[in-house]
């Protein structure tokens, strides 16, 4: 199984220390993630208190640098704040960013943040929506405004759907880092992670049956067409997934 790493919530107010923690691991296995970079946070929850004890003084510069280092860029929505409660395409939650939204109003938030990406010098092919959740307006607005690719859905590998590139998350990374053959992503959110959860995933990568893949290379490989009835196991997979979560 080849896997490669993304990174959610980037912003200049995060869990520095907690980052740069993670970071340090990736480093030591040569490991290049995508990172969900927010145009402009507005997120509460996401803005820690310790954010500036190890914070780097011009935080796009930085995240420039990390993309010379060989990460991978995504625009993680657009203010990271949830304006509806639907689940969307992908139902892994029941709010949104953009879910339920207008057509209008997604162009607006999605033309904001590449607006933002395009001011500070960064690409804005890759979309990562907030909470996994989009709808089809979303998908139908990241085409036309140039982007190309999203990080979500479910799949042994990389799928074109409504013009789009979908690069596959882990359904369960346990069961995912059992399989032989196939691609996957695993997601992490480096502003919760705890010093337990850092040892955890340091054998994971200390794993020889688990090929770990910078996403750049996950980029490259050849997708495949979803058709209609794998979309519709993909949603009740997600919708699976929610209600699971809920239970325990």
């Amino acid at each position: 199984m080849k896997i490669a790493v993304r990174l959610d919530d980037i912003t200049p107010d995060m869990d520095w220390e907690r980052f740069l923690k993670f970071k340090a691991l990736l480093d030591r296995y040569q490991v290049k993630p995508l990172i969900g970079v927010v145009p402009d946070n507005r997120d509460q929850g996401l803005m820690k208190q310790n954010s500036s004890q190890s914070a780097p003084t011009d935080f796009w510069a930085y995240v420039k640098g990390l993309q010379k280092e060989g990460w991978v860029i995504a625009m993680h929505g657009c203010y990271h704040i949830y304006t509806t409660q639907q689940g969307g395409m992908f139902p892994l939650n029941d709010f949104s960013e953009f879910a339920g939204l207008s057509l209008e109003k997604q162009r607006e938030l999605i033309r904001e943040g590449k607006r933002i990406f395009k001011e500070k010098g960064l690409p804005a092919e890759l979309f990562m929506a907030p909470a996994h959740s989009y709808d089809r307006n979303t998908l139908r607005i990241l085409k036309e405004e140039g982007f190309c690719a999203l990080t979500d859905g479910f799949g042994d590998s990389p799928y074109r759907f409504r013009g789009l590139d979908f690069y596959p998350i882990s359904f369960m990374l346990s069961r995912t880092l059992q399989k032989k053959k196939g691609y996957s992503t695993m997601v992490v959110h480096t502003n919760t992670i705890s010093e337990k959860e850092l040892g955890q995933y340091e054998e994971q990568f200390k794993r020889q049956d688990v090929s770990w893949i910078s996403f750049a290379e996950y980029l490259k490989v050849d997708k495949k067409k979803r058709t209609i009835p794998e979309h519709w196991k993909e949603y009740l997979m997600a919708k699976g997934k929610y209600f699971l979560v809920r239970v325990r």
